[in-house]
């Protein structure tokens, strides 16, 4: 009985050892040890990249702030774009501004360059959304989209907003005038919409952010 009770510990250790052999051969770790599985995949970074000059100088390009979707928000990103056809200072005629404001427009259609998708950039407006000028007793720098401006992505209505807003397209006031397609009877009348900070932080607010005109 004696040798019994001291033998039984040595092979309790016994069975202890082979069993922590044999999930050491299975790959199976027999407590939790931290794995070092390289470094955590970097966020958006939402950090402009430099202008990539795609035109010809000859062509005369200009340089504009194109509004992109990053991280929640809409911020600006730099591109070469076409001029709108009016002389450097005068006030640009309604051709000039309409030119403008398609040439924009084309920008916010295009697909993001391969830096501005590596910084986090994209774009939610539609690929065949179009823009045409003021229908029937609309005021003179009124837009009119060919989807109404409410039917649009929240985030693609902030990205024309502040894209279009204060450049030769729409005039200096900080504001757009947009509307929907123009139908007999005028179609829905236009609503004014400004690029505010609120709207470029969350432009889920830009479903609300049109404000009647007077």
């Amino acid at each position: 009985m004696s040798t019994t009770r001291r033998t039984a510990p040595g092979l309790r250790a016994s069975a202890v050892a082979l069993a922590a052999l044999a999930l050491g051969g299975c790959g199976i770790r027999s407590t939790p040890v931290p794995v070092d599985a390289g470094p955590a995949p970097s966020r958006a970074s939402c950090t402009a990249p430099a202008v990539e000059d795609e035109r010809d100088p000859g062509d005369g390009g200009v340089r504009a702030d194109v509004f992109l979707v990053c991280g929640g928000n809409v911020s600006a990103v730099e591109r070469t774009v076409a001029p709108g056809g009016s002389e450097p200072g005068s006030e640009p005629g309604s051709e000039a501004r309409l030119e403008t404001a398609r040439e924009l427009l084309r920008e916010l259609r295009r697909n993001p360059s391969r830096a501005e998708r590596e910084a986090g950039f994209g774009s939610s407006v539609p690929g065949d959304l179009e823009i045409d000028g003021p229908g029937d007793g609309d005021p003179g720098q009124t837009l009119r989209l060919s989807r109404d401006p409410g039917g649009l992505p929240s985030f693609a209505l902030a990205q024309i907003v502040c894209t279009l807003t204060g450049t030769a397209a729409v005039g200096r006031d900080g504001s757009v005038v947009l509307g929907g397609p123009a139908r007999d009877g005028g179609g829905e009348p236009p609503l004014r919409y400004s690029c505010t900070d609120a709207l470029r932080g969350s432009p889920e607010v830009a479903k609300t952010a049109g404000t009647p005109l007077p």
